[in-house]
């Protein structure tokens, strides 16, 4: 199985003179992708309706709208006007994205006025980018030029014409003043996530008019897409075995709470690693007296966090019986029993709902939300599903995706907020059969309506913190170079053996070592080196 890691790399000339070059950043074959989903509100419902997917919408009168004549491809196109309230209004959509500091965006779409609906009054719109912490403040702010009275800057805004527009114009988010132009959009620090929105201004004078958008594009240019976080901690189930140092067992029969009908196991019926995945299998046999077996892997005294980007990579099954979950419960569960010890939910699924996910957290009261695939996605895919944990924001992604947000909640206890959700937790993964979060189906409805075996796959599990960049560091010797990087960071040394170009040799080595140095011998010609994380 072919894993995509980032890589700090290394070109080392030994020669009378000694140079060395550093190049940290990976680039990808072909254009950089549209983070945006549904771009082009192509995957909406024919007709005019709110149902924009993969967008947040706001105010008053936000639209799909489908007319090929009018489109800029193929069919649909987004209309908003104002609200028509009496009061300064704004109505738009956006979508956040995961990032980090450091990371460089562009981002452009398509607008177009009607020649027999143009703005009026002091209405406006615009589309913009702002880099937002994790409690969604706003950190730097980014707009493309303002389309007010079919004027725009720098001329007029031509009707019934699909015009391009670049967000380009920087503004003091807290004067919401220009202060320069750049087609670099750079995420500052403290971003958690970038939002790309759309805004109409209405005027309080019920001034008539409305914009079309279209073909939307939010690309990464460059930098690393969590910026200055990199993985301090991870799985990647590349060995034979379940790592016995990481991972311990729930083990037998009795619904855990829930009424759930299979008996867990550590047999390797159950749980095992093999080409890059963990697999926790579901099988229906007569087992303890239960009618189905399956696993639940937990790293209950053995492995905890407190706080971070917490991301899993999995692939789910389908099946009216399956309930597969990736979660942490909170070290004091001993001492304070559930649901005082507090539970984050990162992902579960209804195995009869592949559509469909849900993050949760449970600390007395119970707060969650839910993330739907599109454009013919679904759970049985792999995923990334990534928890921002931090001291007072919780926040649930799916392949990059924002989709719930949590700065609040309660606890069972009498300990203060932000408790319990600032104490170390451990994980859990699991895939039970049947139980009272699918609605408790019968076994003829399971044995129906669910193929066995039925798994899930992990790929990984990983944490990602701020860290020192990921780098080769070069002291010079009397006759040798030390090469050292960061201690914190999960990656290894890596050495092309063959003459070829930086970047075009194919045969990189890992070299053996238990710390972050390795010793170089200084002789003439050059050697090549990366960092490959994890």
């Amino acid at each position: 199985m072919l894993k995509h890691f980032p890589f700090a790399r290394l070109i080392i000339a030994f020669a009378s003179c000694l140079a060395v070059f550093l190049d940290s950043a990976t680039s990808a074959a072909g254009a950089p992708a549209n983070l945006l989903a549904n771009p082009g509100f192509d995957l909406d419902a024919a007709g005019h309706s709110q149902t924009l997917l993969g967008w947040q919408v706001y105010g008053g009168n936000a639209y799909n709208e489908t007319d090929v004549t009018k489109a800029h491809s193929p069919t649909n196109y987004f209309k908003v006007y104002q609200a028509f309230n009496g009061y300064e209004n704004d109505t738009g959509i956006y979508q956040d994205y995961i990032s980090g500091p450091g990371a460089i965006y562009a981002a452009d779409g398509w607008a177009y006025v009607n020649a027999g609906d143009v703005l009026a009054g002091n209405n406006s719109a615009w589309m913009e980018i702002t880099f937002r912490d994790a409690n969604a403040n706003i950190l730097a702010l980014y707009r493309s030029p303002s389309v007010t009275t079919n004027l725009i800057v720098n001329g007029t805004f031509p009707k019934s014409v699909w015009n391009h527009l670049f967000i380009t114009n920087q503004f003091d988010p807290s004067t919401d003043q220009i202060t320069n132009t750049t087609a670099r959009l750079a995420a500052p620090a403290g971003t958690a996530f970038v939002r790309f929105q759309i805004n109409f201004h209405g005027d309080a004078n019920y001034s008539a008019g409305s914009v079309y958008f279209d073909d939307l594009s939010l690309t990464q240019s460059s930098g690393a897409p969590y910026g200055n976080m990199n993985i301090v901690w991870s799985d990647e189930f590349n060995s034979n075995n379940i790592n016995p140092n990481v991972w311990t067992y729930d083990l037998g029969k009795g619904g855990w709470g829930n009424n759930e009908l299979e008996y867990y196991t550590s047999r390797t019926n159950n749980a095992f690693v093999s080409q890059g995945y963990l697999h926790i299998v579901a099988q229906h046999e007569s087992y303890g007296g239960a009618s189905y077996t399956s696993a639940r892997l937990k790293s209950q005294g053995l492995f905890s966090c407190k706080y971070g980007r917490i991301e899993w990579r999995a692939k789910l099954p389908q099946g009216v019986g399956c309930w597969p979950a990736l979660w942490l419960l909170g070290n004091n569960i001993t001492s304070l029993g559930w649901p005082g010890c507090g539970e984050i939910d990162v992902m579960e699924n209804k195995g009869a709902n592949p559509l469909q996910v849900q993050g949760s957290l449970h600390s007395g009261s119970s707060v969650t939300d839910y993330y739907n695939f599109i454009d013919g996605n679904n759970v049985t895919n792999f995923h990334t599903y990534t928890l921002d944990w931090n001291t007072n924001a919780i926040l649930f992604y799916v392949d990059g995706h924002l989709y719930e947000s949590r700065t609040s909640w309660s606890s069972s206890t009498s300990n203060p907020y932000p408790f319990p959700f600032n104490q170390p937790f451990f994980f859990i993964m699991n895939l039970a059969i049947g139980g009272n979060y699918i609605s408790n189906p019968s076994t003829d409805a399971i044995n129906a309506g669910t193929a066995f075996p039925s798994e899930m796959l992990v790929d990984y599990v990983r944490i990602y913190n701020p860290t020192e960049p990921l780098k080769i560091a070069v002291k010079q010797t009397s006759s040798s170079l030390l090469l050292t990087w960061p201690s914190n960071i999960v990656c290894h040394v890596q050495e092309q053996t063959n003459s070829l170009p930086v970047g075009l040799g194919t045969n990189w080595v890992s070299i053996p070592t238990n710390t972050n140095q390795i010793e170089v011998s200084a002789g003439s010609g050059s050697g090549y080196f990366r960092l490959v994380t994890p």
